[in-house]
């Protein structure tokens, strides 16, 4: 009954982009320090079904958790992040918000959607290429409804990204608004800091109620894609935590393993857990070229699974992922037989818009309709005029 209570609390007329108080789950009562409110940013609960993968081991089911659902501007894993990050920015009196991450950051796009809705300005910090830091970024994808709803984006080159850091780089934008008067509030990379952490703790909570309704689902596995390491850190304490139990597979589109080992300890540190990340969550490498960058042979995938499954994967994040995930089953079937997994599908579609010249070659055919001449005309099949 605690899914119906939700879901008719959610469809209150007020109750999207209200403030409201927050309790953590009982299991994660002991995390330190818990927030206090949130804002409702996203359409939750996600739904979750059957996904019908095609050469899959023996026995093995794949569903999967539609998180690209959570809403149109602000879809994606980003936003359950930013319903505690969003909070804390009001609460403390921030009149903007700064972020960082690539010219395609998912994260940003949200960042700038959620800000305005909240009527804070937003300023984007965004790594691209030495050969276009100076130039005009377009209007492609994510930098579209960035553009749109007003974002202030200032671009630096992936060599000065390395040699600053986005820490630094936010904290230089952050001194020069202060010094303008504003009041600035920093986000960083990805949302992936321990507040950021409780938007996928509460997901597993979601997950578990989603169970109960049903009552004739188990999940032996989650997996999900890994960008800045938030994400991985709520799903894997929660479902240590929680009754789900169930292992967390993440594969890495960035960085690597160890890197994100490390993170993910760092952020259950800051909640005092007392828990050790290699200890829940296991993670491998998929990011291949490196972040953002595909193989013909990953774009073909994503193009694949599409046609096969009805589900658009984007390039960065969940096609990396489930790349990962069907080789792993290929190379390794008897680890993966029988099994119950749960796939968290992160968001990402404007991504692919990026990678439209890639992709031409690889969609849909299309052809000019074959008309006879003698066709006559049927009243009430969409007049033109």
């Amino acid at each position: 009954m605690a899914g119906v209570a939700a879901a008719s609390a959610a469809g209150k007329i007020g109750s999207f982009l209200s403030k409201k108080p927050y309790a953590p789950p009982s299991w994660a009562s002991h995390l330190s320090p818990a927030p206090s409110q949130t804002f409702s940013l996203g359409h939750f609960p996600t739904p979750i079904h059957k996904w019908n993968l095609p050469n899959l081991p023996s026995g093995t089911e794949v569903w999967i958790k539609r998180d690209d659902l959570s809403g149109m501007q602000l879809s994606g894993n980003k936003v359950r992040k930013l319903e505690f990050l969003m909070a804390d920015a009001v609460a403390q009196g921030a009149d903007c918000v700064i972020t960082v991450g690539g010219i395609q950051s998912n994260h940003c796009r949200a960042t700038a959607v959620a800000a305005k809705y909240l009527n804070l300005d937003c300023y984007l910090i965004l790594r691209t290429s030495k050969l276009l830091v100076d130039k005009d970024p377009g209007l492609v994808g994510n930098l579209l409804v960035e553009r749109l709803v007003g974002a202030h984006i200032d671009l630096v080159s992936k060599e000065e990204y390395g040699k600053i850091g986005s820490v630094a780089l936010a904290d230089l934008l952050k001194k020069k608004l202060l010094e303008e008067g504003r009041k600035p509030y920093v986000i960083p990379v990805g949302g992936s800091n321990s507040l950021g952490t409780w938007g996928y703790i509460e997901a597993i909570q979601e997950i578990e109620h989603q169970i109960q309704i049903s009552g004739d689902v188990r999940f032996d596995d989650i997996v999900v894609a890994c960008g800045s390491g938030g994400t991985i850190a709520g799903l894997a304490l929660g479902s240590k935590l929680s009754s789900l139990k169930a292992n967390v597979h993440a594969f890495s589109v960035c960085d690597d393993p160890e890197y994100f080992y490390a993170y993910a300890q760092g952020l259950i540190d800051g909640l005092h857990s007392g828990l050790v990340s290699r200890d829940l969550v296991n993670i491998e490498n998929a990011k291949g070229l490196g972040y953002a960058m595909n193989t013909a042979e990953e774009l073909k995938f994503v193009k694949d699974i599409a046609a096969a499954t009805g589900i658009v994967l984007d390039p960065v994040y969940s096609g990396k992922a489930v790349y990962g995930m069907l080789k792993d089953m290929a190379a390794n079937p008897a680890k993966w037989e029988g099994r119950k997994i749960l796939f968290v599908h992160t968001g990402g579609l404007l991504g692919l818009y990026d990678k439209v010249d890639e992709l031409s070659s690889l969609s849909g055919s299309w052809r000019r309709m074959d008309l006879e001449e003698s066709v006559p005309r049927k009243d009430g099949t969409g007049k033109m005029f």
